[in-house]
């Protein structure tokens, strides 16, 4: 009883929040992933109808983050220090997302446990946020190289 008041603390919620913001700004990185993945496909006539865009797109959508991180390598001009970030991130998603708390539960029974993994979570987090900007910006400009901002402009949508 006294273990489950302990993972109800508002330390321990603390914790949990961390881990799901890393989790929430590894999927986003994934999304940006298949963006572009997206965006450079259209933009080498790789996609002929919009529903074989559709059907891509979702097929992009269910690939691991693993795949689009070796997929986005073959298509995309990503600096070394670019790949070697999407790499690190790639292994420390699969990390938190598959072993974290198997491997470190005792550390969640103390305070100091608890904070050493929150710092953790959030380094994780900025790192991964840090790069789904960095490929933001990079859709951003194919969008507007490729003159979609223009079309959806003229049709009233937004990007």
């Amino acid at each position: 009883m006294k273990q489950t008041r302990l993972l109800d603390s508002e330390h321990s919620k603390e914790l949990f929040a961390y881990f799901g913001l890393a989790v929430y700004y590894s999927q986003a990185l994934e999304q940006q992933l298949v963006n572009l993945l997206m965006l450079m496909k259209v933009s080498q006539g790789k996609v002929p109808t919009e529903e074989d865009l559709a059907d891509l797109y979702h097929q992009k959508l269910s690939n691991s983050l693993g795949q689009l991180v070796h997929e986005i390598q073959h298509h995309f001009p990503f600096s070394a220090e670019e790949t070697a970030q999407l790499k690190e991130v790639w292994k420390q998603r699969n990390y938190i997302v598959h072993d974290y708390f198997k491997e470190r539960i005792q550390e969640t029974f103390s305070p100091a446990g608890r904070s050493r993994m929150i710092r953790e979570l959030t380094a994780f987090k900025d790192q991964a946020q840090e790069l789904e900007r960095k490929l933001q910006k990079y859709t951003g400009e194919l969008y507007a190289k490729l003159g979609l901002d223009q079309e959806s402009e003229k049709s009233g949508a937004n990007p």
